[in-house]
């Protein structure tokens, strides 16, 4: 407990009160005197650099060939210029003697003036220094030309029903964002019930406006454009990276650095692009580590990191130092700058050099050592994103990065092999490898993958596609399964395979749904590659549960209990359910040429980034972009 300050002897106060403008008028002039002595002009910057050498070196001239310069050099004595040299130190001691006279009279000026008016001036000679930090970080960014930007503006379903339920989909994005504008503008999330601002520790403890950031491309993608236009003025006047926060860099990275470029992708407009490239050099510090693994954490103000204290002995993060790729080459790509893309080739370089037990990537890698903690290997959470940003680096290069395809190549022949089963009842699931066995657990975080084995299935080595895209089918089915298992149709935070039970969550911990968007993603890919309509079905499915379990007066809410018929809301409107959840409904329900996946590649976020044609690149050092 912090012990309260010993109160002041009787008197004291008041008499310390009086003293305080005297002990001030004292105390500036001090330390004006003190300035006017060391902010005077140095005069060993005047004075002739005496290296031993008395003689200067001067051009010869011969006058005789009609003052030619014939190239030579002749030694010319110190005593022809000593006169020249007294009279330039004396015009340098006057010079220092009025400056040293003109900073005490100003001293004395000073003291003339109230507290009040000190520190007034003091304030606005910080506030000048401030401006001028806002105008340097705000320097205009190189122009880049645009890639082809195809699917922006489109989608509009012909079918009647599919238009009802994409317009329903809207509908609830519109409901999400006007509750959030009301009750939590400018907090990073939403509490509905309660009906104010909420904020986690991935965001400090400053007010960053993580929904409004998040939101912006699905409301632009929606054609919500006034909510966008909303979004916008409150990043141009109010989004501010110079606080004294520590925040998540993987976090602020796919939520703030995806979302900002994301939506000057979609819309064009430069602050957009200004604040991604001001945020990410303030993530940059966080990479001053023995090894250039990042720290998982990184003060926004004074660039300290830091790991969290739970992740196995100091260790970083894969899920989380691997999920950097995408956004760093685009701001690389944007500003010219080659320092983005480096940082995360570097990762890259370095995790090739290791070895891989059983070809496995474990989860924690110490920033220090550059040696592996626990050998814990997952792709739900603490792994997936590594995995899925191997893949879309490949994608986004426009297929050029070869390296990024044999990395996503050999581990998921790895995950195949290790952790990848059939449960009794002919489920398939994907485990995790801890302390040396099989844990028979899937996450809802790992139901992603049935999305990603479906958008890698084409380029996959042994011409093994179909394989793949029936192996994203199949962990669709099964994350369905653990949806329509469950009382109110939502899927559980993780879900067993032991023995009889298949599907479902055991533990307490484990039985809530907090807005996640992984099953729903998965749908949308398998979707688009199969155009199966069970698809739709599950995603509406989903959609009625969300509404009719979730929604609330003030916004929409997670649920504690999906096998309860009367839960518990948690009180939390996650950003990243109008960031990915409700994007996916919508792009679900959308025609495929909104934002086609031969020209975008989303974020781990849903945040989408176009592909970087060859043409249009300027990276260099890694060979498969030359």
């Amino acid at each position: 407990m912090v012990k309260p300050p010993p109160a002041p002897a009787p008197g004291r106060e008041a008499a310390e009160a009086r003293r305080a403008p005297a002990a001030l008028r004292r105390g500036a002039f001090i330390t004006l005197c003190f300035g006017a002595f060391f902010f005077l002009p140095d005069s060993s910057k005047h004075k002739r650099f005496d290296l031993g050498l008395e003689d200067v070196l001067i051009p010869h001239v011969d006058t005789s060939k009609g003052g030619k310069n014939l190239g030579g050099f002749l030694i010319h004595g110190q005593g022809h210029d000593e006169h020249r040299h007294r009279e330039e130190e004396e015009r340098l001691r006057n010079k220092i003697r009025a400056d040293h006279e003109k900073a005490l009279e100003e001293a004395k000026e000073k003291l003339k003036k109230s507290r009040d008016e000190i520190q007034a001036e003091i304030q606005t000679e910080k506030n000048k220094v401030v401006q001028e930090l806002k105008k340097k970080d705000s320097k205009p960014l190189p122009p880049v030309p645009l890639p082809n930007l195809i699917g922006i503006n489109s989608g509009e379903p012909a079918d009647p029903d599919i238009r009802e339920k994409r317009n329903k989909i809207k509908e609830m994005m519109k409901h999400a964002w006007d509750n959030y504008r009301q009750y939590g503008w400018g907090h990073n999330e939403l509490k509905p019930i309660a009906r104010k601002g909420h904020s986690t520790n991935i965001f400090g403890n400053s007010q960053m406006g993580a929904t409004i950031v998040d939101a912006l491309d699905t409301l632009y993608i929606m054609g919500l454009h006034d909510e966008f236009r909303e979004g916008q003025e409150w990043i141009d006047k109010n989004l501010d990276f110079s606080v004294n926060s520590e925040v998540s860099v993987f976090e602020v990275n796919i939520r703030f650095i995806g979302g900002l470029l994301a939506a000057y992708y979609l819309s064009g407009q430069e602050v957009f692009k200004i604040k991604a490239v001001q945020l990410a050099g303030k993530l940059l510090p966080a990479f001053n580590t023995p090894t250039g693994i990042p720290w998982a954490m990184v003060n926004l103000k004074s660039g300290v990191g830091r790991n969290w204290g739970w992740a196995s002995a100091g260790s970083s993060i894969l899920a989380e130092f691997g999920t950097l790729h995408m956004e760093f080459v685009h701001l690389s790509y944007l500003t010219g700058d080659p320092v983005y893309y480096n940082k995360v080739m570097h990762i890259r370089k370095l995790l090739q050099k290791m070895d891989r037990p059983n070809g496995l990537y474990p989860n924690y890698l110490n920033p220090r050592t550059g040696r592996w903690g626990q050998h814990h290997t997952s792709v739900g959470g603490l792994g997936d994103s590594f995995y899925e940003y191997l893949l879309k680096a490949w994608l986004m290069s426009d297929k050029m990065d070869t390296e990024a395809r044999k990395m996503y190549d050999d581990a998921i022949e790895a995950i195949e092999k290790h952790l990848i089963r059939k449960s009794n009842g002919g489920l398939t699931f994907i485990g995790e490898w801890k302390n040396g066995h099989l844990e028979r657990k899937m996450g809802h975080l790992t139901c992603f993958a049935g999305g990603m084995f479906a958008l890698g299935a084409d380029g996959s080595r042994d011409d093994k596609a179909g394989h793949y895209l029936q192996l994203g089918a199949e962990i669709a089915h099964t994350c369905h399964e653990s949806y329509d298992r469950t009382t109110l149709k939502l899927g559980p935070e993780a879900f067993k395979f032991d023995g009889g039970v298949e599907a479902v969550a055991v533990r307490q911990n484990e039985k809530y749904y907090i807005l996640r968007p992984e099953v729903i993603e998965t749908y949308w890919y398998m979707w688009r590659f199969t155009h199966d309509p069970k698809y739709r079905q599950w995603g509406w499915e989903a959609t009625q549960a969300i509404d009719k379990y979730c929604r609330v007066s003030g916004g929409f809410s997670g649920v504690k209990d999906v096998y309860s018929s009367s839960p518990t809301y948690d009180d939390v409107q996650q950003s990243f359910f109008l960031a990915e959840t409700l994007k996916y409904l919508y792009l679900l329900f959308s025609n495929d040429d909104l934002l086609p996946l031969d020209n975008w590649v989303f974020n781990t976020e849903a945040h989408p980034l176009p592909v970087l044609h060859l043409a249009n690149t300027t990276l260099s050092g890694n060979p498969a972009y030359r």
